[in-house]
Parts: structure tokens; sequence; C-alpha cells
């Protein structure tokens, strides 16, 4: 039986825009006008009246972390506490009363920025979080992800004291006496994974789902999600399996492209060895690149770029050797894999992109996709020799909210003058498709897009290089056709046309009538996977 959608406003990847699609046996059928549309239907067949509403692709974010996010439900939400320290010391102390956690359990929280507090600009350190609680271990993580804080106790437990030198590729904070802070920047993270407690799968399904839910809301059908390194201490076999089984039971409600997180040769040798490789699985949970994670963050002042950052004497870091990336590169390369690697230093795109051309030039392959995550802070060459390698860059234009107001006071001029470039790199061929790095930024699509669009914050702030302003189409776009192109399933999805998947999100309102600065303010009204409704 056929379903026909009409009367309404569709953007089926070019313009003019259309009225009116049909839905049967979950893919699109024909797509024309209303009156075209509604000729071909037999009696039988269910009609939905659009309401002159707005409908598109559903949408697809091409970089995030869809169990962080589910992990992230299931903690103490700083986001929305990070006005100040004291605030979000006040809320800790609130949700531990009220979610006091059983013996073994930690207080774990994500989503503070040093930098919008109005009373101390600095990180929390331990003796923030003793005063919480000396009794619970308590960990938050900085919106970014790249950096966390401990309390006391949770060092102790950690034997991590003045004597534990830092590991290659991160730093334990300290004190000036030496002693560790509680502060924790990039792979000294992971000095915690052997007392950190972890999930069984009951908890990893419930997080799945949760996170899938949550996205629905924002009209995303499709993720592409670095999920394998999200608990170190869980085997990836584990999380794949928990996608397997709720694919099996029928509770997927978004299509998922894992970006698989592997840093040691051997572990990647045998996932690879065993089949997994690039495109391997099935509509709805599939294998898509190998994800490496390049360097750090501008608000942990952990990118690596190739001077110092402004009134700092540190260039950030890379969290690989450069000849382990190129070894790392050349070897998924050469047995098939697609490879996306986070870059957002000028320093270290130089050696991704040295990395690159190393394994492209000993193994030359049509249409790699390779890809470039982030891609914020860059070189007029850079933007160049990515056109030259024909990568794709994984773009997340929400950054700007923030990062408006950081970039000129932390980057030199001379490198500020040619980041997030993506405007560039689409008039020199590349494909860049958008996302949201969730749980960094919210998964809100229709304000990553006023993003694209304005390159301004929502405060007002900007617009950072307006030049490289997307168009409308071109945001939209981002969010649908080039994730679909990111993940070799352009042919399938992204585009409401004939024989495609039928995933689609309506909205509130027309993107191609709003003013840009309201862009924001659309609403998702419904989103459709495979023509089945799982948000309303």
């Amino acid at each position: 039986m056929k379903t026909a959608f009409y009367n309404g406003i569709v953007y089926n990847g070019e313009l003019p825009l259309q009225e009116a699609f049909i839905v049967e046996d979950g893919r699109f059928g024909s797509v024309g006008t209303t009156a075209d549309i509604l000729s071909c239907l037999r009696p039988e067949d269910k009609r939905v009246d659009l309401e002159d509403r707005f409908v598109c692709a559903g949408f697809n974010d091409s970089h995030m972390h869809l169990l962080n996010f589910g992990q992230t439900l299931h903690g103490a939400g700083l986001a929305q506490h990070t006005g100040s320290l004291k605030e979000m010391l006040t809320y800790l102390k609130t949700y531990l009363k009220e979610n006091y956690p059983h013996p073994g359990q930690w207080l774990k929280g994500r989503g503070w920025n040093q930098d919008y507090f109005a009373d101390e600009k600095r990180m929390p350190t331990r003796h923030d979080l003793d005063s919480v609680s000396r009794e619970v271990p308590i960990l938050i993580t900085r919106a970014c992800g790249h950096s966390c804080v401990v309390n006391s106790l949770v060092l102790d437990l950690a034997g991590i004291d003045r004597n534990t030198p830092d590991p290659e590729g991160g730093t334990i904070g300290r004190d000036e006496s030496g002693e560790p802070n509680g502060i924790l920047y990039e792979n000294a993270i992971e000095l915690l994974n052997t007392v950190k407690p972890l999930p069984d799968k009951a908890e990893l399904k419930e997080m799945i789902l949760l996170a899938m839910g949550a996205v629905n809301r924002y009209g995303i059908t499709s993720v592409q999600t670095d999920d394998y390194s999200t608990f170190r201490g869980v085997p990836w076999q584990l999380i794949h399996s928990v996608y397997r089984e709720l694919e099996a039971e029928g509770k997927m409600t978004v299509r998922v492209n894992e970006q698989c997180n592997f840093t040691d040769l051997n572990e990647l040798r045998t996932f690879i060895e065993d089949g997994n490789v690039t495109g391997k699985g099935s509509d709805l949970f599939r294998i898509g690149p190998l994800k490496l994670l390049g360097d750090g963050s501008l608000g942990s002042r952990t990118a690596h770029l190739s001077m110092p950052y402004l009134k700092e004497s540190s260039c950030g870091f890379s969290l690989f050797d450069p000849a382990y990336l190129k070894e790392l590169v050349t070897y998924a390369h050469r047995n098939g894999m697609q490879i996306a690697v986070h870059a957002i230093g000028d320093a270290c795109l130089d050696e991704v992109l040295d990395a690159y051309e190393t394994a492209l030039t000993q193994y030359p392959r049509e249409d790699h996709r390779h890809g470039i995550v982030h891609c914020q802070i860059s070189r007029r060459d850079h933007l160049e020799r990515m056109a030259r390698l024909d990568l794709h860059v994984y773009a997340q234009s929400i950054f700007l909210d923030y990062d408006n107001h950081i970039v000129e006071k932390l980057v030199p001029p001379e490198l500020a003058v040619s980041s997030y470039s993506w405007k560039t790199l689409l008039k020199k061929g590349v494909c860049v498709s958008n996302g949201s790095d969730c749980p960094v930024e919210l998964p809100n699509v229709m304000a990553g897009i006023q993003c694209a669009v304005t390159r301004r914050s929502f405060d007002g702030c900007g617009p950072f290089l307006p030049d490289e302003a997307f168009t409308v189409r071109e945001a939209l776009d981002s969010f649908t056709s080039a994730g679909a192109h990111a993940s070799f399933e352009e042919g399938k999805k992204g585009r409401i046309r004939k024989g495609m998947l039928a995933d689609f999100v309506i909205l509130s309102g027309n993107p191609f009538r709003t003013e840009p600065a309201d862009l924001r303010s659309i609403s998702v009204q419904s989103a459709y996977l495979g023509g089945e409704n799982v948000f309303e």
C-alpha cells in the first residue's frame, strides 16, 4: 500500500521546490505536484495532508558520539549550569543529594566550560570537587571532552600522584608544588580506565536508546558515530553486538554508520582481518571509517597549532607520533578502509595530510573519501592540499556559536584569517558534511544551519569570516546529501527521490523563506525512518 504526502513544500535536493511524494515499502516513490501524486492513488492508499509544511530528507549528523550522548543523559547535565563556577558546584551538590550513587558508582557530569564562568574564569580543580564530596568519586568532563576534572578520591583510586609521569599524548594538571590538581588532559584521562565503573550490556542498550530518541527529536535519522572508544574497558565487540541486537529487536530509530576508533595497530589488524571494513553491514548499522583523534580542542588549549596560543607559551600537542600515524593510516588505506581523522590545529592538520599523502602515493586509490573531522584552524595551503587529495570534510558549523568568542583571542591572526573555511573548500570541490560532535554540542540541526548561514553566535557575536557563509541550500545539503556522501550512501538516502530510503523530516517553517537569524526557531514536527514515524 502506498502513502501519499501532499500539499507540502518539498525540498528534494533540487529547485524549484515540489509539493508531494509517495512512500511505499520504506522507500520514496514519485515526487511532484499534489495533483499528479493524488491522481495515481488507489482508494485503499493512505493520504497525509502536509498542510503547507516544509519537508526535506532526514537529517544526517555526520560526526557525533551517540553512546557517549546516552551516557551524558544518564549523568549530571552541566551544560545548563556553567554560568559560573559557583553555580556548577551548587548544582553538583544538589544533584548528588537527589541521585546519590550506589556503592562503587561515581558521580559523573559533562558540559562545563570555564570560558562561560562569570566569577572565576579558570578550570575547576580537585579542591572544588572535594567541596562537593570526599566520599563519592566525582568525574566531570569539559564540554569538548578533551579534559576532565576529578576529586581527590579518584586520584587516590587511580594512584595518580606527584610521581606519576605524563602519558604520551596527555598531561596531568599540577599545582605550583607539583601535586596533581585533578585536571586531566587528553590521553591522561585514560589513567582512570582501570578504576572507572563500566556499564553492562543492558545499560549500554539503555544509553543508545535514550540517545536515539533524543536525536530523533531534532529530525535526525542518520548518524555517523564514534562509539567503540566511549568506554575503553568495554570491548568493541560488545558495543557492536548491542547494535546488532537492537536492530534484530526492531528498536533502531536511527541509521548508524560506525566511525571505528582504534589506536592500536594490532587491534586494528584483527578488526580488519575479521572482515570488518568500510561499508559492511545493513542499512541500519554498518561499518564506517577508521576514526583517529589527532589532537585536542581549542577550548582546552590542546589543539596543536604551528605557533603558540596568544598570550601563552604552549602550542598544544598532537596525540600521535607522526610516523605511527602514517603507519596506521597506510595500513587502513591499503586494506580498504575509509579513514576520518580529528584535526583542529593547523600543525596537527599538517601531520594528517602528510599521512594521507603518504598512503595515497604508496597505494593509489580512487574515491577513497578519507576525511578531516572538524577542520577548524587551517592555512590556505591546507585548503589547496585537501582539494588536491580529494578529501571529505566533516564540519560542525554549530561550533561557531562558542568559537566566535574565543578564536581571535587564542589563535594568531595569520592562522585565524583562513580558518573554518568550509565555503572555500566547497568552491574547490571538497564535499563538506555537517554535524554536532554531540555531546560536545546538542545535535540541534536547525541551530547548526543558522550558524552555517549567518557565521554568528546566537548572542550576535560575529560574523566570523562572513564570506565563508553557506547559502540555506548548501546548509541543508550539508546535513542531508553531503552526509550520505560521507558514508558512500548517496545512492540510497539523503534526498527525497524515487527509490531512496524514505527518511524525511517535517518542519514548522520553510528555511528558504525564513530570516537567517531565525532559522533555529524552526521546529521539527515529525521525523520518519523508512516511512515509519519515529518522532511526532
